[in-house]
């Protein structure tokens, strides 16, 4: 089976169909259409096998978490998503895992009506690397560079807990269905969130590094700070009892791949923010507010201020 049978089998049938896609896989570029009056809004990121998840994840985690960590950033623009290119790398064309991979991946494409209209494929460690295309109402696209001072500072969901299902993952001892696990596994990036939120976030990103660092990128946008209030950060239950107080803030603060939303509103726009995603099902908590002075200060409810290693993941 060479990549031409691999595309055929397990990809091009599958790719989905979209008014705005004129020609999709299977000639030298896809020719799409933006919609009148939008902006196009593009990512792309690689997931490596043994750096961004283990090496022996589910193949249909994989699928997913690559297309899910690749949406999260159009969420944090409040684009909506439209199409993707995949170049997948692949030690060997092992039939099994790419049925399982390709089933996580059109799960969620499926779910967001995104539609594969082109790649590559070829023999190399494994490594998935996707652009994603989405479009904006002009002008409405929500950026990093919009917190003013006195916005309130939101995240959605629980973060924290895919930190805590990679480190299960880790030790050997998980189990998939553990929520935890699932939140490391099978993320789901908040596209309708981030659409929501247009018109009523100042500032927003999504949080694949950590609270902090992530946060921290957003802050440095604008050269401000920011006080949070290490009781409103919303830990969840299973990461409570798997870690305890003082470690779940850390993890919540400090751990990866939660492809939450951090974002900032006015407090004039507070209520209207909260409403909307009350709307979409989605928790999200206020943890502080924008500061003149440089600085991210984690304070308890006695005042103290804690300090915790930010600096997100890097890779050189």
């Amino acid at each position: 089976m060479d990549e031409f049978d691999i595309i055929r089998r397990f990809f091009a049938g599958r790719a989905g169909k979209r008014g705005d896609v004129a020609l999709g896989i299977g000639d030298d570029a896809a020719l799409l259409r933006v919609p009148a009056g939008h902006e196009l809004a593009v990512s792309t990121d690689s997931l490596v096998a043994g750096v961004h998840f283990p090496a022996d994840l589910p193949a249909d985690a994989v699928g997913h978490r690559a297309l899910a960590s690749n949406l999260s950033d159009l969420a944090a623009m409040g684009a909506t998503p439209a199409w993707v290119v995949m170049a997948l790398t692949l030690p060997e064309p092992d039939e099994a895992w790419l049925q399982g991979f390709s089933d996580g991946f059109f799960a969620l494409a499926k779910q967001h009506e995104v539609a594969l209209v082109g790649g590559n494929m070829a023999r190399g460690p494994l490594n998935v690397t996707l652009t994603v295309h989405g479009h904006v109402p002009e002008g409405r696209a929500l950026t990093r560079s919009g917190a003013q001072v006195g916005d309130l500072v939101y995240v959605t969901g629980h973060p924290g807990d895919a930190a805590a299902g990679l480190k299960l993952l880790k030790s050997g001892e998980a189990r998939m269905q553990h929520p935890c696990v699932r939140r490391f596994a099978y993320p789901e990036p908040r596209i309708v969130e981030g659409q929501a939120l247009r018109g009523l976030a100042s500032a927003a990103i999504d949080v694949s590094d950590g609270l902090l660092a992530d946060l921290g990128h957003l802050l440095e946008a604008r050269g401000f700070g920011a006080k949070l209030a290490l009781e409103k950060l919303p830990v969840s239950r299973e990461l409570l009892a798997l870690h305890g107080q003082d470690d779940a803030r850390k993890l919540a603060l400090t751990g990866g791949d939660d492809y939450e939303l951090c974002f900032t509103v006015h407090p004039a726009q507070a209520a209207a923010a909260e409403v909307r995603l009350v709307q979409t099902g989605c928790p999200a908590a206020c943890i502080g507010a924008i500061e003149s002075t440089p600085g991210l200060h984690c304070v308890d409810r006695s005042g103290r201020t804690h300090e915790y290693f930010r600096s997100g993941h890097r890779h050189f």
